[in-house]
């Protein structure tokens, strides 16, 4: 497996991979999360012009897709019941999402996230099980509640990534 930017010509593969994990989410019980369309082709599309979209591969085909990016998330200015571990830079995974899960995919998309970053932080819906185990798995700690612009409640986690060694931040 690799990790590599999103293409225009991968905007099919994720929109698929996208529709697949919400069908996922509904299975283990995640009614609310990903309604409707979203995220979809427009917003796989968005985050591939803005710098930010990624893919997995495995043998030339997709296989899962997250957008990642250090710099500031407007939606983690303000923690409810807790607070973020430093106020350095970080990075944030949003929208991971894999085309069969159960096989250490979406562990694979965080590692390299990690390993780019001083602190990465992430975040997800309460019903969202199968994600809270992936975070817990790779070590994130539980930091508090975020709130969406729409008002949306989501459990905010942390961990510091690779380079937080390299400049004496662990």
């Amino acid at each position: 497996m690799h990790i590599r930017k999103s293409l225009p010509g991968d905007i099919k593969a994720i929109t698929e991979i996208y529709r697949e994990a919400r069908r996922f989410m509904r299975s283990t019980g995640n009614l609310t999360q990903w309604t409707g369309s979203y995220p979809g082709e427009e917003s796989a599309y968005k985050d591939m012009l803005l710098g930010r979209g990624y893919v997995c591969e495995d043998d030339y085909a997709v296989i899962a897709a997250f957008c990642f990016y250090e710099g500031v998330d407007p939606s983690y200015a303000r923690i409810h019941g807790g607070c973020w571990a430093g106020d350095s830079r970080y990075g944030v995974i949003h929208s991971v999402a894999v085309l069969k899960p159960g096989e250490r995919t979406g562990g694979f998309c965080v590692d390299y996230c990690l390993d780019n970053c001083r602190e990465l932080r992430a975040d997800t819906h309460r019903s969202n099980l199968p994600m809270r185990r992936l975070l817990t798995k790779k070590g994130f700690v539980y930091r508090g509640m975020i709130y969406l612009p729409d008002g949306g409640e989501r459990m905010a986690y942390s961990r510091k990534g690779s380079l937080a060694q390299t400049c004496g931040l662990m």
